[in-house]
């Protein structure tokens, strides 16, 4: 294997792969990036098992590509990742020179790493699902954002700790649950297909951090594995086993009282109060007093104190209630609205609200309170 290339695009290509790799993977081939060179293009392949990334460029992009001998090696993602990014050239050179000992040059520098042979790297299947659609990168990155916070952290539930992705006809929902809150997002797709599948959050996370421009994304699924498909780049992801939960039913039909106020009045109340909680809470626990007269949010600590804030509030229907409810749940959610205003709805003390943005029906988020602090 022997190429020249722009440093510059060798470098994005090498950030751009190394999301997929793990600092502690069993593996030390899942510890590199593999380089495959052929006469007309340059793949770069990394992987942690979960999620795999695949970057390419070809002779016919812009930049300095050339090509003297094929081959492939697999190089220590950090060693790569300083060598490229500290070399002092516009184009670097790398070379396999014995075996799998790699020289790496650019001006008046030279490297020589110790790479491992590519047939030592796990084979990683990239074919392109049949089943697929395309999507906007924003809209795609709308539909993470506003929903992966909403998933569990805890592998006792698989299925929760993901994203799932249901699609009947050209309508296709987007669902994460904890089950203590949940988050929903509808949107509508190019194509008429049906599918079910959950892909984990943490996949999704490094989707989202590379879509960092307005451009399409083709979305491939199989019942095993989901692929994005952006420029000359696919990510691909394993997905989660097992049945979703039936989420339909924890959503209220009907509600007894409804809240309109401004979105970030509210977050920025609720993070003046948050500084109350017991030493051993994990979330601050809020109160929320609620007339046709006045809202008022509250926090109490028997060890630290008390704090309690008037809101400005657009609009209140319904009787008295008074409820408690995880601040940072409630937070995040509104976090995960677009507009100005939200509207939240409630059924009683003790039953899940939802919170909606008068500027966007396509995303829900629901909470459950907590039993109300005397």
């Amino acid at each position: 294997m022997y190429f020249k290339m722009s440093r510059i695009d060798l470098l994005n290509m090498i950030t751009i792969a190394s999301k997929a790799i793990s600092s502690n993977s069993p593996l030390p081939s899942l510890l590199g990036i593999k380089f495959d060179v052929k006469n007309d293009h340059i793949e770069l392949t990394a992987s942690d098992s979960d999620i795999s990334i695949k970057t390419m460029k070809s002779k016919n992009d812009e930049g300095v590509f050339e090509v003297y001998e094929e081959g492939s090696i697999v190089i220590n993602k950090n060693y790569i990742n300083d060598i490229i990014r500290k070399i002092d050239s516009d184009v670097v050179e790398i070379e396999i020179i014995d075996g799998s000992l790699t020289k790496i040059s650019g001006n008046t520098s030279e490297f020589k790493i110790n790479g491992i042979k590519s047939n030592e790297y796990p084979l990683i299947d990239f074919n392109k699902p049949a089943k697929s659609f395309t999507i906007s990168s924003t809209l795609l990155k709308n539909i993470i954002n506003q929903t992966y916070f909403a998933t569990s952290s805890q592998e006792t539930r698989p299925a929760l700790t993901g994203i799932n992705f249901s699609c009947d006809g050209s309508s296709m929902t987007c669902i994460a649950t904890d089950s203590y809150r949940l988050s929903r997002k509808v949107v509508e797709i190019n194509n008429d297909l049906k599918f079910n599948i959950t892909i984990p959050a943490k996949s999704l996370l490094e989707v989202a951090r590379l879509l960092d421009k307005e451009e399409n994304v083709e979305v491939a699924i199989t019942d095993k594995k989901a692929q994005f498909i952006c420029n000359n780049t696919i990510i691909q992801t394993r997905l989660i086993d097992g049945s979703y939960p039936d989420t339909s039913r924890f959503i209220p039909n009907n509600y007894d009282y409804s809240l309109v106020m401004n979105i970030k009045d509210l977050v920025h109340a609720i993070d003046r109060q948050s500084f109350i909680k017991n030493e051993n809470d994990l979330f601050c626990i809020l109160k929320l007093s609620m007339n046709e007269n006045e809202i008022v949010i509250s926090s109490r600590s028997q060890e630290i104190g008390s704090s309690k804030e008037n809101l400005y509030f657009d609009s209140y229907e319904g009787k008295p209630l008074e409820l408690s409810f995880s601040g940072k749940y409630v937070s995040d959610a509104l976090k995960g609205l677009n507009g100005e205003k939200v509207k939240i709805q409630f059924c009683g003390e003790m039953k899940p609200f939802i919170l909606t943005s008068l500027d966007d029906e396509t995303t829900l988020q629901l909470v459950l309170p907590v039993r109300t602090f005397s």
